[in-house]
């Protein structure tokens, strides 16, 4: 996992403009939102790279490197862009409702959603 708060590109009297990604092709970006308490996630893609990018609201993020790795667990906030490797576990549990970007590059978009998801079981789940 890689975690960056990202800052205004620029601001003037009309707002801000804010770069979530910058030189790097994405297949897909999708629209999340989540409830208090609800939880996403508790899977891995095999070919899929995927940024979450926190609109509103925070979340805990956890992810752990495979199966052996040590689970980690991290606060996300508004502006905070989090980016997951193939391969890597993630979940995300909403601490109140909230809302995000999942941008994606791999196999895993539109149609073919579920196409790289893989599912932890009850005891590999992270949250």
């Amino acid at each position: 996992m890689e975690l960056k708060h990202l800052e205004p590109n620029h601001t003037d009297k009309r707002g801000e403009i804010r770069d979530i990604l910058a030189d790097v092709e994405v297949d897909a970006v999708t629209y999340l939102t989540s409830r208090a308490g609800a939880i996403r996630g508790n899977h891995y893609h095999e070919q899929t790279d995927q940024w979450d990018y926190v609109l509103s609201g925070s979340f805990e993020c956890y992810t752990r490197a495979g199966f052996d790795g040590e689970k980690k667990m991290t606060i996300t906030t508004a502006g905070d862009l989090v980016y997951h490797p193939a391969g890597e576990h993630h979940a995300l549990k909403a601490i109140q409702d909230s809302t995000m970007l999942s941008l994606t590059k791999g196999p895993r978009r539109g149609t073919a959603y579920e196409k790289d998801v893989v599912s932890l079981k009850d005891g590999e789940k992270l949250a």
